[in-house]
């Protein structure tokens, strides 16, 4: 059976999550881009909605637990030096209840808010996209 992201195009979905003017990240262990500072999300399973599993994915790795979630951007990330490629639907959310904190450790042990002109590095390419959408997003809206 091919492997969705390494035989195939994979999908996958992400969530700018943000509080006060600051975006949550938290730093990769595994490829793709593992070491990169990345937004949460993962894999769409079939049959489940891009924003179905955006949701998932948020509250399992944040804590979270999210009420309105909005579309954000696409992101097609062809990852070369991971032999990894995935289409990504990105959405963005400020409705949230929690505190976020480490959820699974073995892949994301550590997370930060950070002002989106003051991000960490490396960054990965999802997480970029996702900021260049969000600083476009608070330009039109300025």
């Amino acid at each position: 059976m091919p492997v969705p992201g390494v035989d195939i195009p994979g999908v996958g979905c992400g969530l700018a999550i943000m509080r006060d003017g600051k975006l949550l990240l938290y730093r990769r262990t595994r490829a793709p881009e593992a070491g990169h500072w990345n937004i949460v999300g993962g894999k769409v399973d079939h049959m489940e909605r891009s924003l179905d599993a955006a949701r998932r994915e948020a509250e399992e790795e944040s804590g979270l637990a999210f009420g309105r979630i909005d579309f954000l951007c696409l992101s097609e990330q062809v990852i070369a030096a991971d032999n990894q490629h995935w289409v990504s639907v990105i959405y963005v959310s400020e409705d949230f209840t929690g505190e976020a904190r480490v959820m699974e450790p073995q892949k994301l042990p550590e997370f930060g808010w950070f002002s989106l002109n003051d991000l960490p590095q490396p960054l990965s390419r999802f997480a970029t996209d996702a900021v260049a959408a969000l600083q476009a997003k608070t330009r039109v809206s300025a």
